[in-house]
């Protein structure tokens, strides 16, 4: 029997068509197959990150080195507490985001009455001008060492600043921040130096590292300072708002993988941060201590600030100290103003349901934060503009409390996290290091004003009337202290993780589908934060 020319090429193209088919049903499976862990931990980088440029922000810097100056090693413990504490917060705040969809602020938005509410909201609008004061007064500092420009005219300079920095993120927002992060980590790189030049007795830091102590007048002060510039109200706004730029599948894989990976960056990204406030404590309380300081260099220790602080790199630096630790203190204020501003517009939004353009938002903030730092530093100089700071991380620090009691009863609770609530362990660690702090800031702000009452030199009639002022305001300050603690959650915003077809809810658990291939709450008024998508 003959055999068709035709039946050759036809059986051919059979043969491309079933190789074809057979290629496509491989390369849907592959695409199916998981993401290699750290694809999908990649993913999620960028919030913990930014927050974290939060810990090593001026008032960071000025409290780490007056901490070094005046008591040694003796507070380094306090550091240890204050980013143990902030990795177990920064975490609850990303949970929190992930779990609800929605950030701290429309949580508390929701769930307390509209006098609370507005009590709340100007209290974080407090927190977040509280700290963007250092910022103001570092990048002053820093100006002042690079063109010799005064104190409060750098103040000033500080407005337009900002605004410059804010404009220039049009042009690429991430090698912007790129650049500030390698600049910050330049001034790392200048006290690790130092650190392995003057090497601090490594048992005396790690003593004073593990054990707690608090000698001399100023410690109480210096310690609450510490952790006012470590632990800032603003970051748990912040941090919440931030993830919320991720999609993250709504099921309870996805929940669950990214409060993991949440917590594996702000992990890394705090103990980053630990190891440079380390560094600048160690830095300043061995160069401070040495027996040979001349004169001026012992004078300066006792009243060491942001803008005389340059002289602690010189046996690295030599004479360019000054330059590299100038440019790195400009970096520090600049990148720390990122956050505040980020902060305010999430605290707005949340709050009020406002939304302002990112340039009003930070000429709002920098404004009323300018006022304060202008007036002092014309009046007290360099000094009182250090002293400020200081007192700007005690205002944080009274100011926690606000955020953080919300915060945790919102995590621990059923009706906002559903089964994705915190542990028993979690929440009973967590209490503990909040009441402990929270504690400790009632004690020293009833204590001190006690103290200042007993020994003022002011007139009696005068002082009379400042205490019918402010002890009534501490105790208001206790009462809602209090109230907060106490309140019963009643709202219920928990959304069941759910998905329309159950065969792709199965798939996505046991992670043989994409995630993008499935319906993802997203938040689109996030969508324009500059991190990498």
């Amino acid at each position: 029997m003959r055999q068709n020319p035709g039946d050759s090429s036809c059986k051919g193209c059979h043969f491309a068509a079933y190789v074809f088919s057979l290629a496509r049903k491989l390369y849907q499976t592959t695409e199916a197959l998981p993401k290699p862990g750290w694809r999908k931990f990649l993913a999620h980088v960028g919030p913990g990150f930014l927050v974290s440029l939060a810990y090593l922000d001026p008032g960071n810097l000025e409290t780490d080195l007056q901490a070094g100056a005046n008591h040694r090693y003796e507070l380094l413990w306090v550091i240890l507490i204050g980013l143990v504490f902030a990795l177990i917060i920064q975490s609850l705040s990303a949970n929190l985001g992930v779990t609800t969809g929605k950030h701290l602020s429309e949580l508390c938005k929701a769930e307390y009455p509209p006098f609370v509410k507005y009590c709340l909201w100007l209290l974080a609008e407090v927190a977040v001008i509280a700290a963007d004061i250092p910022e103001v007064i570092g990048t002053a500092f820093a100006l002042n060492l690079l063109f010799n420009i005064p104190v409060w005219t750098g103040v000033l300079l500080t407005g337009f600043s900002t605004l410059l920095l804010l404009g220039l993120q049009r042009y690429g927002v991430r090698k912007l921040e790129i650049l500030i992060a390698v600049l910050v980590f330049v001034m790392a790189a200048c006290f690790f130096g130092e650190m392995s030049y003057v090497k601090p007795p490594a048992s005396s830091v790690l003593q004073g590292m593990f054990i707690p102590k608090l000698s001399g007048q100023r410690a109480t002060g210096d310690a609450i300072a510490l952790l006012g510039a470590l632990v800032m109200p603003h970051n748990l706004f912040l941090h919440s708002a931030l993830v919320l730029s991720r999609k993250i599948p709504k099921s309870v894989r996805g929940i669950n993988d990214a409060c993991r990976y949440f917590l594996i960056e702000s992990g890394f990204a705090l103990f980053v941060a630990f190891l440079i406030n380390v560094a600048i404590i160690s830095v300043s309380g061995t160069v401070c201590h040495q027996n040979d300081l001349s004169d001026t260099e012992d004078k300066t220790c006792s009243d060491l600030t942001l803008n005389s602080a340059s002289f602690l790199l010189q046996n690295v630096l030599g004479r360019s100290s000054k330059i590299f630790y100038a440019i790195a203190l400009l970096a520090s204020g600049q990148s720390s103003t990122i956050t505040g501003t980020y902060a305010g517009q999430f605290v707005m939004q949340g709050f009020l349901d406002i939304k302002m353009n990112k340039w009003a938002r930070n000429l709002l903030t920098r404004c009323i934060a300018i006022t304060p730092s202008l007036i002092v530093s014309i009046i007290g100089g360099s000094s009182g503009a250090g002293r400020l700071i200081i007192i700007a991380s005690m205002i944080l620090s009274f100011e926690l409390p606000f955020a953080l009691i919300p915060l945790l009863k919102f995590s621990s609770s059923a009706t906002k996290m559903g089964p994705h609530k915190n542990s028993i362990y979690i929440i009973v660690i967590s209490w503990i290091l909040g009441m402990g702090i929270i504690g400790i800031n009632i004690y020293y702000l009833s204590t001190g004003f006690v103290g200042w009452i007993i020994h003022s030199s002011l007139p009696k009639v005068a002082t009379v009337f400042i205490g019918i002022l402010v002890f009534p305001l501490m105790a208001i300050y206790i009462l809602a202290v209090v109230y907060l603690t106490l309140r019963k959650d009643t709202v219920v915003t928990f959304i069941e993780p759910t998905n329309n077809d159950p065969a792709a809810q199965n798939q996505m658990e046991s992670g043989l589908l994409n995630s993008s291939d499935l319906p993802v709450p997203f938040r689109q008024d996030l969508a324009g934060t500059p991190l990498p998508q």
